[in-house]
């Protein structure tokens, strides 16, 4: 038995906890890249708190998803700035960016020298800048994963800019920075959460520690997942879902993702959608055929009995069969109104080039088995 296994050298956990940012940031560095969402003064507390600590400020508000172009001219200004530490504190996209960010000031070529897929996928060759990561939605887990994903939009597709030095030097997970995010929101990112564990507990690259931590987390988000998305001002519901979060981001960094992330990536490039609808739309489509396949192609893969185990923490019934934990996500879906592939836009003409990108993509390393062309292609039209 041989793995690897990394996460962030520090993370803080709890409700309130962001409140020590300001200190964490100061131990650091003196000038700040200030990295967060479209609306800065929605955390206003934060800019006052820095700026009593006396850091300068160069603050980076990133509107939607980062494309390449966008970050690479936001670096270029921190860089101009002369920031030295990083601070990034919104949903996946802004921990994204933030890390990309940390990444680049420092190493100064293209970024497509730098990304996987399109890119030339070059090894950064100076340490990234020094990077507090705090996440306001549960769902991606990139507080703690080594990539930053980038939307190409001439290619239109999303890739990763990967090193192990990008994973940020502290996680600050505060379940109240959820609070407000809305139902649509919590579902997706929630539902993208539960999708990492369960890809992560599945992969060829699994492993007894991730394995713990899949479980833990599984348990945690199909426990809260729902009365967050009611009553987003529970806050043990809340915090439930940024556990859940926190440890499918170490899961995925770890042991990798599978066929629904494979697809995500040229889905995420081509239709606006919400990464966490995307994932959710295809993840019991993707269940149901990697079980197929497993059964048919090989059938003593551990992934089998884990797919049992996944039904049996998601349905709270330890008689439960790998079929009944597809049947969990379909209805959760339904509950929680993800829309289907083709309510984003997809139809049966962009199948066998969704496809073929997937198959490329970097996260369907992780899948159990190798999925055929007509399988993916069934996975699509299933999920439409």
């Amino acid at each position: 038995m041989n793995f690897q296994f990394s996460t962030a050298p520090k993370i803080v956990f709890g409700p309130d906890v962001a409140r020590s940012i300001p200190e964490h940031a100061a131990a650091k560095g003196n000038n700040a890249c200030l990295v967060t969402g479209k609306s800065p003064q929605r955390i206003q507390w934060l800019i006052d708190e820095l700026q009593k600590k006396g850091l300068s400020l160069h603050i980076v508000s990133i509107a939607g998803e980062p494309d390449t172009e966008l970050i690479a001219g936001h670096a270029a200004e921190a860089r101009a700035k002369n920031c030295d530490i990083v601070v990034a504190v919104g949903g996946g996209s802004v921990l994204d960016a933030g890390k990309a960010i940390a990444a680049l000031i420092p190493n100064k070529r293209d970024v497509f020298d730098y990304l996987e897929v399109v890119g030339k996928g070059m090894p950064l060759t100076e340490k990234p800048l020094p990077l507090i990561a705090a996440p306001t939605t549960s769902g991606t887990g990139s507080e703690v994963t080594n990539n930053a994903v980038l939307l190409c939009a001439e290619q239109k597709v999303k890739v990763s800019l990967r090193s192990a030095d990008m994973i940020p030097d502290i996680a600050v997970v505060d379940p109240l920075l959820t609070i407000s995010a809305p139902p649509a929101v919590t579902a997706a990112t929630g539902l993208d959460a539960l999708t990492q564990l369960m890809e992560s507990f599945v992969s060829k690259h699994a492993a007894p520690l991730t394995n713990a931590l899949c479980r833990e987390g599984l348990k945690h988000g199909a426990h809260s997942i729902l009365s967050a998305y009611k009553n987003g001002q529970d806050i043990e519901a809340r915090t439930g879902m940024a556990l859940a979060s926190l440890f499918s981001g170490i899961t995925l960094a770890n042991a990798k993702l599978g066929a629904v992330h494979g697809f995500a990536a040229p889905l995420g490039g081509e239709f606006k959608a919400p990464h966490g609808a995307v994932c959710a739309a295809l993840l019991p489509y993707v269940m149901e055929m990697n079980i197929r396949a497993l059964k048919k192609r090989d059938p003593q893969n551990p992934a089998l009995s884990a797919y049992t185990e996944i039904a049996q923490i998601l349905t709270g019934d330890n008689e439960a069969q790998a079929a009944d934990g597809i049947e969990w996500v379909k209805n959760i879906c339904a509950e929680m109104r993800i829309p289907g592939l083709g309510e984003i836009g997809v139809q049966e003409k962009d199948f066998k080039s969704l496809a073929a990108k997937a198959a490329r993509a970097s996260s369907m390393k992780g899948n159990p088995i190798e999925l055929t062309e007509d399988e993916l292609l069934k996975i699509l039209a299933n999920a439409l």
